[in-house]
């Protein structure tokens, strides 16, 4: 059996303190030494403990405002010297230096000064250069070393020495997650250096994650999956409160994340509810309340919602929650969520309920990474919104203000469908949609036929899209789209343009006696 590694002697620098008091309690306790580094060792003297200063162990002083402290061969010896090495053992004896068993450091606030917006100069002197190369040293030398990167992880390791020592083991997972530290902290900085510079592309792509959580299974039974957070201070699913229910799956996570970006397309002002399966949107609708809004979304295709993931743009009422449980939901993701709608559903054991605490914003720039065999594709998050401003009538016939209205709200629908992508709407709501088809002309129909099937379940004699206008994510190649639209009942159409038949798509409009307007941004989703 690997005898464990005895931890005599510890250096502590920390600039997260969180849990440092009685970590470093508890070491003392043990008889283990502690040698520190200024605002540590003040921290640690003024509850009575015996600390040694670096600056001892160094025999030079800290310099230029703290930037020089720990970078010396009396600590990186300690930390570096492999104590079954005679000729190591040898070169610490001849030059006096001491091992060094256990490292517990945390970097400067690199990525905190960052996010709080602090100018170029302040996150330079947030960059740690002493720190990630103890750790570096530590880890790399984990057979005799313990380096501790985590306050998670100090009870454990207070533990394991007052019961004997290290275990070689538990030191090579410290070293993976030292390395795991350090990588994302250079990452951090990297991709700050570059977008102070306005790479948005640099010759090497750096990223990182946090694990958050563990999921039962991915996509499917046999497929494994994890959570990881990013750091990215934008509300949804990944950082929102859980109210109650099971934990989240992947699908789960997957669609909320759909449904709730979508729902922040809308102005916060006026009620929006959004309706998800699988990750497209079975109904989205706009109201004078929730409630309102909640009975448009669901009269669109209530067949698809059983089942789905529901989000909301405003604080649930219990009005709405108490609707919402006529029918069988997976999950709901609103920015708040009032006191009585929390103990209506409280009823529903197995509802997710997930509170954002705000709402991303639709228009915030971003980047998303996909992963293809052998890379990474990179792009900017499609963050384009159209307004009245933007829109080219290129029919005869010029959209009604009600058109206009419903022509607008359509088209960010239709950029949160899968592609090929057709939206009818009417009033503020969806009447149809059609989603991932390969073919355009099979959308539309896709799309007319859920709406005729939602009438016929709601007992209404005519499809809902009598009277609504479509939205298209990118242009009609051949006019046979746009007349099974017209056929449907549309009265008016948006779509990007483009195409080399655009007038042989006007024209057919303009017989069919449709409004027609083009945006000249297409919104393809993958």
């Amino acid at each position: 059996m690997t005898e464990p590694v005895m931890v005599r002697r510890a250096l502590i620098s920390v600039s997260d303190k969180t849990n440092i008091e009685q970590f470093a309690q508890r070491l003392q306790s043990a008889g283990v030494e502690l040698v520190s580094t200024g605002g540590t060792a003040s921290v640690l003297r003024d509850l009575g403990l015996e600390i040694v200063d670096v600056s001892d162990v160094t025999g030079f002083p800290e310099m230029m405002d703290g930037r020089v402290k720990t970078l010396h061969p009396n600590v990186h010896g300690g930390l570096l010297a492999l104590r079954d090495d005679a000729a190591h053992n040898a070169a610490l004896e001849q030059n006096g230096i001491r091992p060094i068993d256990l490292l517990v450091v945390n970097l400067y606030p690199f990525e905190e000064t960052v996010d709080r917006g602090a100018d170029f100069a302040e996150c330079i002197e947030n960059i740690d250069i002493g720190g990630p190369a103890m750790i570096r040293a530590a880890a790399k030398n984990h057979r005799f070393v313990g380096v501790v990167t985590d306050p998670a992880d100090y009870d454990a390791v207070a533990s394991t020495i007052e019961g004997g020592g290290l275990s070689r083991e538990l030191c090579r997972r410290l070293a993976a997650k030292a390395y795991a530290r350090t990588a994302a902290y250079d990452a951090a900085i990297s991709n700050w250096f570059n977008l102070s510079n306005g790479n948005k592309f640099p010759d090497r792509m750096t990223a990182s994650a946090a694990l958050a959580t563990k999921l039962r299974y991915g996509e499917n039974p046999h497929q494994q999956a994890a959570l990881y957070l990013i750091g990215e201070k934008r509300p949804g699913v990944a950082t929102a409160q859980q109210l109650q229910g099971k934990p989240l799956s992947y699908n789960n996570l997957n669609d909320t994340d759909a449904a709730y970006e979508l729902v922040a397309e809308f102005d916060p002002v006026r009620p929006a509810v959004v309706i998800v399966k699988h990750a497209n949107p079975c109904g989205v609708a706009t109201g004078d309340t929730l409630l309102q809004a909640y009975e448009k979304s669901l009269r669109c295709d209530p067949v698809s919602a059983f089942g789905g993931v529901i989000a909301l743009n405003q604080a649930l009422d219990e009005a709405t929650a108490e609707k919402i449980t006529e029918i069988f939901t997976e999950v709901i993701i609103a920015p708040r969520v009032s006191e009585d709608a929390r103990e209506m559903l409280a009823r529903k054991k197995n509802l997710r309920l997930l509170e954002a605490g705000g709402l991303p914003d639709a228009a915030a720039k971003g980047t998303i990474i996909r992963q293809i065999a052998g890379g990474y594709m990179l792009q900017s998050r499609d963050n384009m919104q159209i307004s009245r401003a933007d829109l080219k009538i290129v029919t005869k016939r010029k959209p009604n203000e009600r058109e206009l209205d419903d022509l607008l709200f359509a088209f960010s629908v239709a950029k949160h469908v899968k592609s090929n992508a057709i939206v009818y709407a009417k009033d503020g709501a969806t009447v149809g949609i059609g989603a991932g088809q390969m073919s355009r002309l099979d959308s539309s129909r896709i799309a007319a036929r859920k709406s005729e099937d939602a009438a016929e379940s709601a007992g209404e004699t005519q499809p809902l899209t009598e009277g609504s206008v479509v939205a298209s994510d990118a242009f009609f190649p051949f006019a046979d789209g746009l007349i099974t639209a017209a056929e449907a009942g549309a009265t008016a159409v948006i779509q990007p343009g483009g195409s080399i038949r655009d007038e042989e798509v006007i024209a057919a409009a303009d017989e069919a006696g449709l409004a027609m307007v083009f945006t000249g941004v297409r919104h393809f989703r993958h």
